[in-house]
């Protein structure tokens, strides 16, 4: 029988993936067949006709696994899923489908990774938790939570409940997102805090920034804006983000490199200081990695021109600057296939981080 884990968190975006996707990495080294499994998804793509979570996908490609993709993904949570759960109850086996699923993907491997979706206690309301589903599974649970001393010992121990109510043993607990000027106060003390609570600590992981520097083109496509020119940097990071709402010469004060500019299409004046900085001509060292034209003001013909020539990637929306800077700096970059320095660096940090010999002896 393949052996399994449950990779679950203390909240959304603490970084499941992150480390399903490093244990995998290390876990190869030791077994030859592996398979991943997300039981319910509720972020998901269309492929080969199915909606499959986007966390299997990325698995798939990136590592190669061979595994039916409808069973890496058996239940997507679509809009208006729940309403309808609460209205009129289950329209299939959920739980039944979720086991099948998990039986065809463990058949043909030694280890199964189980990734699971928010907290122990997200899908309750359609009685599908992330505890309930380990329950079903019969899997030990990883709890990752974010840094911090206090904070994250607390949200373990919530966590923790539900699983001991359904009678799911947490094997340990791996702490992510650690400041690195922090990480080994940090470390030590998570470590000891959490061991006073009787339980283990499989690893601490730093924060890496990278990891949360989108491009462009993510900003594009996770917030659905028109592109009005690609130019040469849709694949350029989006370190610094700055509303050009002030004049020309404090705007430059406070401009950095791989800087998004968000600004009306009325601002001729904003735009060609933009394109003399990309330029070099201007504010040396400091590169524009794109352009969002808020209020869906259309620049005017010279100002077009300007920054078409310049190759900064452009793109354009209705919304007004102020809603459209919250989006961009609320969102939250997920990692993509084509992300390679991203996934090195993830599988070498878990690699570095967490003992890959505790998780082992912890499968069941």
């Amino acid at each position: 029988m393949a052996k399994k884990i449950f990779i679950a968190a203390t909240q959304q975006n603490d970084g499941k993936t992150t480390v399903s996707l490093g244990l995998i990495a290390a876990f190869k080294k030791r077994f030859e067949r592996i398979g991943f499994i997300k039981p319910i998804g509720q972020r998901y793509l269309m492929e080969q006709g199915y909606k499959v979570d986007e966390d299997s996908v990325l698995i798939e490609e990136v590592f190669g696994i061979k595994c039916n993709i409808k069973d890496m993904s058996p239940v997507a949570i679509e809009k208006g899923f729940t309403e309808r759960f609460i209205e009129k109850g289950a329209d299939q086996d959920y739980a039944g489908l979720i086991k099948e699923s998990y039986d065809k993907v463990a058949k043909d491997n030694d280890l199964v990774i189980i990734e699971g979706t928010g907290h122990a206690g997200v899908g309750s309301v359609f009685n599908l938790s992330n505890a309930t589903v380990a329950m079903i599974l019969n899997a030990n649970v990883i709890l990752i939570s974010s840094g911090g001393v206090g904070k994250p010992i607390d949200e373990v121990m919530l966590n923790k409940a539900p699983l001991d109510r359904e009678g799911v043993r947490l094997a340990g607990v791996i702490v992510n997102k650690v400041l690195p000027e922090k990480y080994d106060k940090i470390s030590r003390i998570v470590k000891a805090g959490l061991t006073q609570k009787g339980l283990d600590v499989f690893g601490v992981l730093p924060y890496q920034k990278i990891l949360d520097i989108p491009t462009m083109r993510e900003i594009q496509e996770e917030l659905k804006i028109s592109i009005l020119f690609k130019g040469m940097s849709m694949d350029s990071p989006v370190e610094n983000v700055l509303i050009g709402a002030m004049n020309v010469k404090d705007a430059l004060d406070f401009m950095e490199n791989n800087l998004l500019m968000i600004i009306p299409g009325d601002r001729d004046d904003m735009i060609e200081v933009i394109c003399r900085v990309n330029a070099g001509k201007v504010k040396k060292g400091c590169k524009v990695s794109g352009v969002i034209i808020s209020g869906g003001i259309m620049p005017d013909r010279r100002s077009m021109e300007a920054l078409e020539k310049s190759g900064i990637a452009v793109l354009i929306t209705k919304e007004d600057t102020y809603k459209i800077a919250a989006r961009v700096n609320s969102m939250v970059v997920k990692l993509k296939p084509q992300d390679a320095d991203k996934i090195k660096i993830i599988v070498d940090m878990v690699e570095k981080y967490v003992d890959i010999d505790k998780v082992l002896a912890n499968l069941k």
